[in-house]
């Protein structure tokens, strides 16, 4: 008799942890939701990052296929923090093997585009915040153009609300002496 209730109640914790997952985690609608409400900005902030339409697109559609794979383990509600946080390990994985070809590149154009040409206001803007350091860069795009709090960046970054605003600090800090040093120059 014993066993018989043994049996019975891991049949039970069984279904119920069925239950559970249709309700709580990823199911094929609950995905098509997600990337229909999250796929512009992400595209948007992996664009910012790479400053390549290809490279973004790339990424984002991979981070997609991670989150299809993982959806059973990814929770509904936190799905779009787990998008953000996805795509900024691949971007930092991306820009690691791709780290010396594009910063002797961007520093060849930086220059000659000083020199030659009369850049935006935004192209300046966007030239300062490419030269940062990943972590900052993330930072300053998913604060000041993406619109998150500062709990959001932390939880996508797995940082501290204090690590945020101090990487915030600094980046915008860095931001501001690369666009006083281009001032100085034309």
């Amino acid at each position: 008799m014993e066993f018989f209730r043994s049996w019975c109640n891991k049949i039970r914790l069984s279904f119920v942890l069925t239950v559970i997952d249709l309700y709580i985690f990823l199911k094929r609608s609950q995905y098509n939701i997600v990337v229909k409400d999250h796929s512009n900005n992400l595209f948007g902030y992996t664009f910012r990052f790479l400053r390549n339409r290809e490279d973004a697109k790339d990424i984002v559609q991979d981070v997609f296929e991670k989150l299809w794979k993982n959806r059973k383990k990814v929770e509904a509600e936190k799905a779009k923090s787990w998008l953000f946080t996805c795509a900024h390990n691949a971007m930092i994985n991306f820009r690691k093997k791709n780290a010396r070809i594009h910063l002797t590149d961007e520093v060849q154009v930086f220059d000659s585009g000083v020199s030659n040409h009369f850049f935006e206001s935004r192209q300046v803007v966007e030239r300062a915040v490419s030269i940062l350091p990943p972590i900052q860069k993330s930072v300053i795009l998913l604060r000041d153009l993406e619109g998150y709090s500062y709990k959001e960046i932390g939880k996508i970054l797995s940082l501290s609300d204090a690590q945020v605003k101090v990487y915030l600090f600094r980046g915008r800090k860095k931001i501001k002496k690369q666009l006083k040093g281009m001032v100085e120059l034309v």
